[in-house]
């Protein structure tokens, strides 16, 4: 099976769904490598989450990197305190996944959890105001460090040219010591609270529990449905 672009798509008369017909414009992957990617035991988890979200990386990317400029935002090391670590590792590129998963695959997770202002660099480095932006955040739950992530979509949703964020929820667990937790599956299915950066812009909210539906969500949100 091959990919064809939306150019192509519409010279053989394939009707595409929008989400579609931008997937080859530029795109910005917010990573989270905060310190609870390194977790396990306690919260139901038998590996660290960096474990598997390496591994569905090295699977969904290469392919969409072929067809799609990527860049790479983590947050979580490398600040000088809990909260200042944001690194733009590099602006969308053409053939990014060696470098892309390179970094993922070297990366150390510490911190906490700046998560709305690396979204907000992710949309400033693709220039959101003035162009179409695309974002994808894979993250394992909370904003820890003060940031307002429904603010920031209320504004990217207001000011952006057309920006689009969607939020991957991967392994996001609720609160293990809380009087409000009625059953285990509040939380083992919590919903990260920057749900609202996908569901202001129009993006998707998807919960990843596994390693399928981690590399299924990366291919839904940043890959081309098109096929011959």
């Amino acid at each position: 099976m091959r990919l064809i672009s939306p150019i192509v798509a519409a010279l053989l008369g394939v009707t595409t769904t929008s989400a579609q017909s931008d997937c080859v414009s530029d795109a910005m992957i917010v990573f989270d490598g905060s310190g609870s990617m390194a977790e396990m035991g306690f919260n139901d988890i038998n590996e660290p989450r960096i474990f598997e979200a390496r591994r569905a990386m090295a699977d969904a990317i290469p392919p969409i990197a072929e067809n799609r400029r990527l860049g790479l935002v983590i947050y979580g090391p490398n600040g000088v305190d809990e909260c200042t670590g944001l690194d733009l590792r590099f602006a969308p590129m053409a053939d990014a996944a060696p470098r892309l998963l390179n970094d993922v695959n070297a990366l150390q997770p510490t911190g906490s959890t700046p998560l709305t202002e690396a979204v907000r660099l992710a949309a400033r480095t693709l220039d959101y105001q003035t162009r179409p932006a695309t974002i994808v955040l894979v993250t394992d739950g909370k904003e820890t460090c003060g940031g307002q992530p429904c603010a920031l979509a209320a504004d990217l949703a207001a000011s952006g040219f057309d920006t689009t964020v969607h939020v991957i929820g991967f392994k996001v667990r609720g609160s293990f010591f809380s009087w409000e937790r009625d059953t285990d599956n509040s939380y083992t299915e919590a919903e990260s609270v920057s749900r609202c950066l996908a569901d202001f812009t129009g993006g998707t909210y998807t919960n990843a529990e596994t390693l399928d539906q981690l590399i299924a969500a990366l291919r839904e949100t940043l890959g081309c449905q098109f096929l011959f």
